[in-house]
């Protein structure tokens, strides 16, 4: 688990990463409303070295970002209406292609996710001050039970 506590932590953590990223990633990212993952996911971005501004892509799905040192294949499949949707995509090409594929609302598509995903969750405790993040990490050796 991973307690950060600014916005500037939490893109902290997906900028590392990021930085050790491998071909062929895909990481499932699943978080309230407001919880962080697009902060998160700027940050991740930034750690494969992608330089053009990263925002949800919520009434798109899916936007590609190929100038990094490994392309960044962001989902948000929020509004995915039914799992057929993906398959219009082609989605295939993206999770088992050569970039890294990141996933927000995952668990909205569970049954197509390939087996070895890395899983990220980021949850609020408001008890612990506004801008207080838990980021549960899964998959990712060395990052499962780091603290920023």
């Amino acid at each position: 688990m991973i307690e950060t506590f600014c916005a500037e932590e939490t893109f902290a953590a997906g900028k590392r990463i990021g930085e050790t990223a491998k071909p062929g990633m895909v990481l499932s990212l699943v978080g309230e409303l407001g919880a962080g993952k697009t902060v998160f996911t700027q940050g991740l971005a930034k750690g494969l070295g992608i330089e053009t501004p990263v925002n949800s892509p919520t009434f798109t799905i899916l936007k590609v970002y190929g100038e990094g040192r490994l392309p960044l294949y962001h989902f948000d499949v929020y509004r995915i209406g039914d799992i057929e949707e993906m398959d219009e995509i082609g989605y295939e090409d993206y999770f088992y292609g050569d970039g890294v594929c990141l996933i927000e609302w995952a668990n909205l598509i569970e049954e197509i996710l390939p087996e070895d995903i890395c899983r990220v969750t980021i949850e609020k405790a408001p008890e612990k001050g506004f801008d207080y993040r838990r980021i549960t990490v899964k998959g990712i050796e060395g990052l499962e039970t780091r603290q920023i």
